[in-house]
């Protein structure tokens, strides 16, 4: 008598920061899963090209709420944070009676979402995966300088969470740390998942000269623009190669948006960078490969810190799959995913920035050796197709969770 297997979990994925597919990340994730079997849901926020409240994309069901203002302050967290929760706990009620799920997959920041997570799991046996992307104590040194209550607050959320979940996803072995010494959780309990970019979505396009605007080099950096990714480094930095050195024949390309974005450009401005810094705003698919197919070397700002140090940019990981060789400050998890595809800058200082620039775009030789060497690191360690059985691993181990 043959036994009929049992049918693959459903599975909700919720994220509050960022709405999906835009989140490369969950996406990859959701589309794996769906891939190998798993029927998939995802709640998210709306986000420009991304505001239908409900749509199926590659067979994943997407629903969609909205969200204020990125908060700013206590009060203004509070209000986002609540909302956020508000929306999830009423699609979560509409993805259980319309699709249904046995596994509930949490994405932070913030580390409120155990709230919804232990409830499914206390009144309906849903298995619970934390999804590690922030670590948010760590983030609020970074941001306020100190510690304190509030501080205290965010480690008791982080071990909640911790606690909540079944199995954790780490981005890296610094947050896998994280998870065994400050969550509590055991060696089977925890998986490393990089962030990663499917490399065939990579690929260098031709030369558009106009992307250069007129210089003969050009520097890039892709991602977001808040007060922690250092971006005001790579401006001085900027300021320093084109006005103190004279080097007027090299651009700088800044991709992505954000709450400093504004600030930013009125810098660049003050300093006399106008026709020497473009800010290029959001850009996705082709029209971003083909503006990263013009840069020579790429960027990596974030400064010197503790939260940075244990943190995988995925625009390094983004650069080294077209080729580009990378200029960073010296970061621990930044160093475990460059390895000789960057340059390392020591301390947090423009000027020693602006001086790695220089020296790679005077070395035709270190940036072709340098942009192999990324290319093959992701091609053979890195890329998403290298941590998809990670995911699906982590997944299998959910059947043992009682």
């Amino acid at each position: 008598m043959t036994r009929t297997s049992e049918p693959m979990p459903r599975v909700l994925m919720v994220v509050e920061n960022l709405p999906v597919p835009f989140d490369r990340r969950v996406w990859l994730e959701a589309t794996t899963l769906r891939s190998n079997g798993y029927h998939v849901s995802v709640i998210c926020p709306k986000g420009k090209g991304h505001d239908a409240e409900y749509e199926v994309l590659d067979g994943v069901h997407i629903y969609r709420h909205d969200l204020p203002l990125e908060g700013r302050g206590l009060l203004g967290y509070v209000r986002e944070y609540a909302t956020a929760l508000y929306w999830e706990f009423r699609l979560a009620g509409r993805v259980w009676r319309e699709q249904g799920f046995d596994v509930i997959h949490i994405c932070n920041p913030p580390d409120v979402l155990f709230l919804l997570a232990g409830w499914y799991k206390l009144t309906r046996s849903v298995r619970v995966v934390f999804d590690h992307h922030d670590a948010n104590p760590e983030l609020f040194i970074e941001k306020f300088g100190r510690r304190g209550p509030l501080y205290a607050v965010l480690r008791a959320l982080e071990r909640w969470t911790m606690r909540t979940a079944d199995i954790v996803i780490s981005t890296n072995e610094s947050y896998r740390r994280i998870a065994l010494e400050r969550g509590g959780k055991s060696e089977a309990e925890v998986f490393v998942v990089r962030s990663a970019p499917a490399i065939e979505r990579f690929r260098r396009l031709p030369l558009n000269e106009e992307h250069r605007f007129g210089h003969r080099y050009l520097v890039g950096y892709v991602g977001i623009m808040a007060e922690q990714d250092g971006v005001e480094y790579l401006v001085r930095a900027a300021h320093e190669i084109v006005r103190v050195q004279g080097r007027e024949d090299v651009g700088f390309l800044l991709i992505g948006g954000g709450t400093s974005a504004p600030r930013l450009q009125a810098l660049a401005s003050e300093l006399g960078l106008d026709g020497h810094v473009r800010f290029a705003g959001y850009k996705s698919g082709e029209e971003l490969l083909e503006l990263l197919s013009a840069v020579d070397v790429a960027v990596a700002p974030d400064p010197i810190s503790p939260y940075n140090d244990i943190c995988t940019m995925n625009k390094v990981l983004e650069y080294m799959a077209l080729g580009i060789p990378v200029v960073q400050f010296e970061l621990k998890e930044g160093r475990e995913s460059a390895g000789d595809a960057a340059v390392y800058v020591p301390e947090n200082d423009h000027r020693l920035m602006a001086a790695a620039i220089l020296r790679l775009l005077e070395d035709d030789e270190a940036r072709a050796r340098m942009g192999r060497a990324g290319r093959e690191r992701m091609e053979c360690q890195l890329a998403w197709e290298h941590q998809a059985p990670r995911l699906l691993e982590a997944y299998g181990a959910l059947a043992r969770v009682r």
